[in-house]
């Protein structure tokens, strides 16, 4: 079935498919840079962005629009394509399910339709992350393989970080905010059960586990990172196990310069007062702006507080509390009722009235005019949060000519630092707030020197044309210096005459029981339109004999030692494309070692060694775990990945293989439809190739570690063991006729 293709690779056309079939990394001298850049949740969209709408719609949008916009207008680039979710719901916008949406002459919104379509907050994302990378890669099909991939936040950083792999194009990452810290600055404080139970109530809510690996992954593959402080750079980043400082460029985000000026519209600036002045009795007192969305991080609480128990403060001053858009609170989500309830408590407990304002709506445009309102005033902005990675909030006021108060976290310390506009407080201490309040409002000088420095300064240190010119700068650098990547651009030729594919697990999924194997093994033989294809962690001979001894027919795609050799045909050609890039980053001498001190693991048999395996049995009895392995590869410079099956055994491969990238490869590289691949396996080492938009098929027999994909979308766990799941799973979805996909949406 396959036979002139495997001539043809057999004779050396490999460098033949190179010629025709791949193509190397475009520079500016070709034309100028593609860039990719990857934002997954909120809603994303070029104008009327309707940040603070709920904890996904923040800051990240606004940057992520703003760079792109930035980027393309550089002469160094072509193309820059912002890669987002699809949303199709009533619940929001129309524009949310347009596929395509420009920016500006060379940037455009793409979204990319995976999971359900309903809007999703950003914790239900990961089942859901192969997906997007599957549908990315038809994408990147019709319309070129980019030069660079930028990942922002840690759904965007896994996924990005998959395609860098697969693709062999640089990557680059931005967490914007990072689970670790999250988690450490949520649980401070607890000690004992009460620790164990908020940290099973935080992963319940917030998914950090999946979110502290991704950042992992992504920091591993990142080739840069961009922080805005050097403050996440020593006190954030530090946390994780792959924090390489050398990797790490501190380039501090832009701000909208023709949005974000002193200089308004006299009627928009007394539109915005009327929504504000309505709550109080005193408009014209001095404004102390608060604006944020009702996120527990933001502190709001702490600017109702400290107002209430300082009447000097009510007597100078108004409160205006601007936390994000609301129609009706009880629709809001229960966290953000809860915050938005504590601070109307407060309100009445301290009796502002009259004193405070808190307008349920805004449209995005109001923002610069809330600032200059409060400018004109003679106010200040506050942020109080726990922490801030950066602060965007801070730049557009102190562009306006707004002083500013901010928390002594994150990014507020490199604001103030550069900017000379205001001051540093203690979000936990009250007095701090109240003592930096108390002179911004009542020092005349003190609020002119912070207001002119706060216009110029922000333009002196924040544009966005600085920004793009460092990160351009940076790429081109990381460009100059990586390998021209072999990535399948344009395909001339598909895996020959198949309109579908089978990929079984060999050993226990397609083995184990006589009836049903005869029965798979006569399904093969009588269907020459299905491509044959097995996988195993065995090395290729053992694999071969014992598909020989068994009497199968001959693969058309045998994949072995744990995802790291492919190879096509009763020839056994080697993928040579595939064999140069799984060798990166790849130091077995170095994992033999760290790991050897290790009690209860000990290297399995030299016949389950390969050239890019390497396999450890582990005594059930022993504290060691694939987590505990994994951290102490880390934890030495190690860059390998780290596959446990069936409760006893580890295989350590390289970071660019596994089941998961190997079938990526073939799909890729041979231009097969994923939906028309039904893949099936019983272990660990087939969870990667069981994800995505492929037909998974886990067969009963399997083993404890699949359990996390239930009720994953496109996986089928069969009812029967060995191949008789796998027969179960070609009738689940049809698979010898038309096929379809019961599971494709699970909500």
């Amino acid at each position: 079935m396959i036979s002139q293709l495997i001539n043809a690779e057999s004779q050396g056309a490999d460098s033949l498919i190179l010629d025709s079939d791949f193509s190397s990394v475009s520079t500016p001298e070709r034309g100028g840079l593609n860039i990719m850049m990857i934002s997954l949740h909120g809603l994303v969209r070029g104008n009327d962005m309707e940040l603070g709408r709920d904890a996904d719609t923040g800051g990240q949008v606004k940057y992520v629009v703003e760079l792109a916009r930035q980027l393309s207008t550089s002469p160094g680039v072509a193309n820059v394509d912002l890669l987002t979710r699809q949303v199709c719901d009533p619940g929001v916008d129309e524009s949310y399910r347009q596929v395509e949406e420009s920016l500006a002459d060379k940037a455009k919104i793409v979204r990319i339709p995976f999971g359900p379509k309903r809007y999703l907050r950003k914790e239900s994302f990961w089942p859901y992350m192969e997906m997007f990378v599957d549908q990315t890669l038809q994408y990147i099909r019709r319309n070129g393989v980019p030069d660079v991939i930028h990942g922002h936040y840690a759904d965007a950083g896994y996924a990005g970080s998959i395609l860098a792999r697969l693709l062999h194009v640089p990557f680059v990452f931005t967490g914007h905010s990072l689970g670790r810290v999250k988690q450490q600055r949520l649980s401070v404080g607890r000690e004992g059960d009460e620790a164990e139970q908020l940290l099973a109530s935080l992963e319940k809510k917030y998914k950090l586990k999946a979110r502290i690996e991704a950042e992992e992954i992504a920091l591993e593959t990142a080739s840069m990172v961009v922080t805005s402080t050097s403050q996440e750079v020593t006190q954030q980043y530090e946390m994780y196990d792959h924090y390489q400082p050398s990797r790490m460029e501190v380039i501090p985000p832009g701000v909208d310069l023709a949005m974000f000026n002193p200089d308004g519209e006299a009627e928009q600036i007394e539109k915005v007062a009327k929504s504000v002045d309505r709550f109080l009795n005193e408009p014209h007192k001095p404004m102390i702006l608060v604006m944020a969305r009702p996120d527990e991080r933001k502190n709001l609480e702490a600017a109702v507080r400290v107002f209430g128990e300082n009447p000097d403060l009510q007597e100078a001053a108004n409160l205006v509390m601007v936390m994000g858009t609301r129609d009706d609170m009880e629709t809001l989500p229960s966290a953000q009722q809860k915050i938005l309830r504590r601070v109307m408590y407060l309100v009445d407990k301290y009796d502002l009235y009259g004193k405070v304002a808190y307008p349920k709506t805004h449209a995005p445009s109001d923002v610069p005019d809330l600032y200059r309102l409060a400018r004109e005033r003679r106010g200040v902005f506050v942020n109080p949060a726990f922490t801030e990675p950066f602060g965007l909030t801070l730049l557009e006021a102190g562009a306006v000519g707004l002083p500013i108060i901010a928390t002594n976290d994150g990014g507020p310390r490199d604001i103030i630092a550069n900017c000379r506009n205001g001051m540093l407080i203690d979000a936990v201490d009250d007095h701090s707030i109240y003592r930096a309040l108390k002179l911004a409002i009542t020092d005349d000088q003190q609020w002119k020197d912070w207001s002119e420095n706060s216009v110029s300064n922000t333009r002196a240190h924040y544009s966005w044309a600085s920004h793009a010119e460092k990160y351009l700068r940076d790429v081109n650098d990381i460009l100059s210096e990586a390998n021209s990547p072999l990535v399948v651009n344009r395909p001339a030729r598909r895996l020959p005459e198949f309109d579908r594919l089978i990929i079984a697990d060999l050993d226990n999924t397609i083995t184990g029981d006589a009836e049903s194997f005869a029965q798979f093994k006569k399904l093969i033989e009588e269907n020459d339109h299905i491509g044959f294809g097995v996988t195993t962690g065995r090395r290729l001979e053992k694999a071969v004999q014992m598909i020989d001894d068994l009497g199968l027919p001959k693969p058309d795609l045998l994949d072995t030692d744990a995802g790291t050799q492919l190879h096509y045909g009763e020839q056994l050609n080697a993928d040579r494309s595939w064999r140069k890039s799984i060798g990166f980053a790849w130091d077995p001498d170095k994992i033999r070692s760290v790991l050897e001190p290790l009690q209860g693991v000990e290297l399995q048999d030299d016949v389950e060694q390969s050239e890019f395996k390497i396999g450890y049995k582990i005594d059930p009895d022993s504290k060691t775990t694939a987590a505990k392995i994994k951290k102490m590869l880390r934890a030495a410079g190690v860059r390998a990945k780290v596959v446990a099956s069936l409760g006893a055994f580890i295989d350590i491969i390289p970071v660019r293989g596994g089941s998961d990238l190997s079938l990526r490869h073939v799909l890729w590289k041979w231009s097969f439809t994923p939906e028309n691949v039904l893949v099936a396996g019983d272990s660990g080492n087939d969870a990667g190739m069981l994800l995505g938009r492929t037909l998974g098929v886990v067969v009963a027999n399997h083993g404890p570690e699949l359990n996390r994909l239930r009720n994953r979308p496109r996986i089928y766990f069969a009812n029967k063991p060995n191949a008789g799941g796998i027969l179960e799973g070609i009738e689940y979805y049809n698979f010898l006729g038309n096929i379809t996909i019961p599971n494709d949406r699970i909500e």
